[in-house]
This record gives structure tokens, C-alpha cells and sequence, in this order.
């Protein structure tokens, strides 16, 4: 599920749900295909097909360049064998570009709602990459499939806060994706106060970490896009109790003493 296209139920209910103040118009450019190598990070352009007929989530927005870039640039050596999903994919444009600059090994999944799955076929089509990519349907909040990698090292989410009654679903289908090892590079661009209280929920859900090693952080941030890892929170270790230091001190007298009596 994305944050753009809303379930057929909500569907339903939108002109009570969707307003200016949840959802704020955006510019909306034509439809077509778009080429980019993300200013030379890519040796063969990659190609984006946008059509807008099932909803915004089929034009490119900025969190996905920019999360693109940071993948391309810092962690194109570092994927390789890792299990990879990527939420919210809209036409495809980050798992595509991973697919594409990084060394991977296992195929990636793109994933979205049902009005988005036929882009996201037509651009894994459109770059040659039916061997590297799998486009999968995935509602935010329902069950993953059994098809998708579960607890996958590798999340990826671009523009995915937008629809506010989304909020809580997007962090359910974390909560059932992450596991002790994942990490979730997460890139927003920041539109309105209501999305301050999605990172609010994610904090207090997650380990909510701002990246720091992106170089170029300083100039996207102008334009209020943010990025950061999300990872489950460290389990408590419980607390060492009065009764197992004496237990310890107990057995280190019993040692000592049958010690002593071998001597």
C-alpha cells in the first residue's frame, strides 16, 4: 500500500477522509518516461515510465531521488545476498535503481497496491530486469505474503508519509517486516505538520536513527526531505538481581573451597 493510491474501502469514504489539511495538492506533471543515471551514479540510464491514471504514486517525487542517490552512492558494494522489499514503490524508481547500480544477488521486491503493480511490471520490463526485480501487491496493515521476504536485511521507503489515516498501517507492515537485523532507510519530504506525527508514531514504535554519512544531506534538507534508518528497538536485558550475585558469590566460595581441599 502506498501513502498515494488508498484502498478500495478508503476509497469509498474519501471525501471525508481526504482533505487539504490530510492531503495537499501537488504539482502534477504529464505522463510519460523519464531517463535518468541520478547524476552519473548509473553507467546505463534508467528508464521510468509515469502514467498518473491510478493515482499519484505513478510520478516521480523528490524522497525517491534522493533516497536513490544515497543507496547508489553508499551501499552499492555492501548489498550483496541481502533480502530486500522496498514499500510504497509507486513506478518502481529506488528498488530499480538498486537493482540496477548495486550488487545485490537475490532478487528485490518492489511493492505497492493493486494500481500500482502494472507500472511497476512495465519498468521492471522497460530496464531488462525481470531476473533482479519481483513486483509484488502489498496492502499496508494486512498479512505479508508469503512470497515477499520475511524479516528482510534491506527496507526501502521514498515518499511513503502523505495520506494521514495511513500513518498507523505503515507502521503496522513495519512492525511485521522488521526484524533484529533489518533496517529500513526511510526518505520523507516534509509538507505539513500532520507528518511530524507519523515520525512521532515511528519513534516511539522504532529505533529512529537521522542519517548522517549522506554528503549531500545539507542541501536536500533546504528543500525539508530527511532520511533516516529505522530499526527495531534493543531488547531489554533484564536486570541483574540481588539473589544472582549471591548465587554467583556462592558458587565462587564452593570453587574456592573444593580448590583448597585438592591441595
Amino acid at each position: 500500500m502506498t501513502s498515494r493510491s488508498p484502498s478500495p474501502d478508503t476509497v469509498l469514504n474519501a471525501p471525508l477522509l481526504v482533505t487539504d489539511s490530510l492531503a495537499p495538492p501537488r504539482d502534477i506533471k504529464a505522463a510519460g518516461t523519464t531517463s535518468t543515471t541520478f547524476d552519473g551514479l548509473l553507467n546505463e540510464p534508467l528508464l521510468l515510465k509515469e502514467d498518473l491514471k491510478n493515482g499519484c504514486g505513478g510520478q516521480l517525487w523528490p524522497a525517491g531521488m534522493v533516497l536513490s542517490k544515497y543507496m547508489l552512492s553508499t551501499h552499492a558494494k555492501d548489498l550483496a545476498g541481502k533480502s530486500i522489499v522496498e514499500l510504497g514503490a509507486g513506478g518502481g524508481l529506488v528498488g530499480l535503481a538498486v537493482a540496477r547500480g548495486c550488487e545485490i544477488g537475490l532478487p528485490l521486491h518492489i511493492t505497492d497496491q493493486i494500481p500500482m503493480f502494472d507500472l511497476m511490471k512495465d519498468n521492471i520490463a522497460l530496464n531488462h530486469l525481470d531476473s533482479a526485480v519481483v513486483a509484488s501487491v502489498l496492502d499496508w496493515g494486512e498479512p505479508i505474503p508469503g512470497h515477499i521476504p520475511s524479516k528482510p536485511d534491506v527496507i526501502l521507503a521514498a515518499d511513503c508519509v502523505y495520506f494521514e489515516p495511513a500513518f498507523p498501517l505503515l507502521i503496522t507492515t513495519l512492525q511485521d517486516l522488521l526484524g533484529p537485523d533489518s533496517v529500513c532507510y526511510f526518505c520523507y519530504k516534509r509538507r505539513r505538520r500532520a507528518d511530524l506525527r507519523f515520525m512521532k508514531m515511528a519513534k516511539k514504535a522504532f529505533d529512529v536513527q537521522e542519517v548522517r554519512d549522506d554528503p549531500n544531506a545539507a542541501e536536500y534538507s533546504r528543500e525539508s526531505l530527511y532520511m533516516y534508518t529505522i530499526r527495531m528497538k534493543p531488547t531489554k536485558q533484564p536486570a541483574t538481581t540481588t539473589t544472582d550475585h549471591i548465587s554467583t558469590a556462592k558458587e565462587s566460595t564452593i570453587s574456592l573451597a573444593e580448590v583448597k581441599s585438592r591441595d
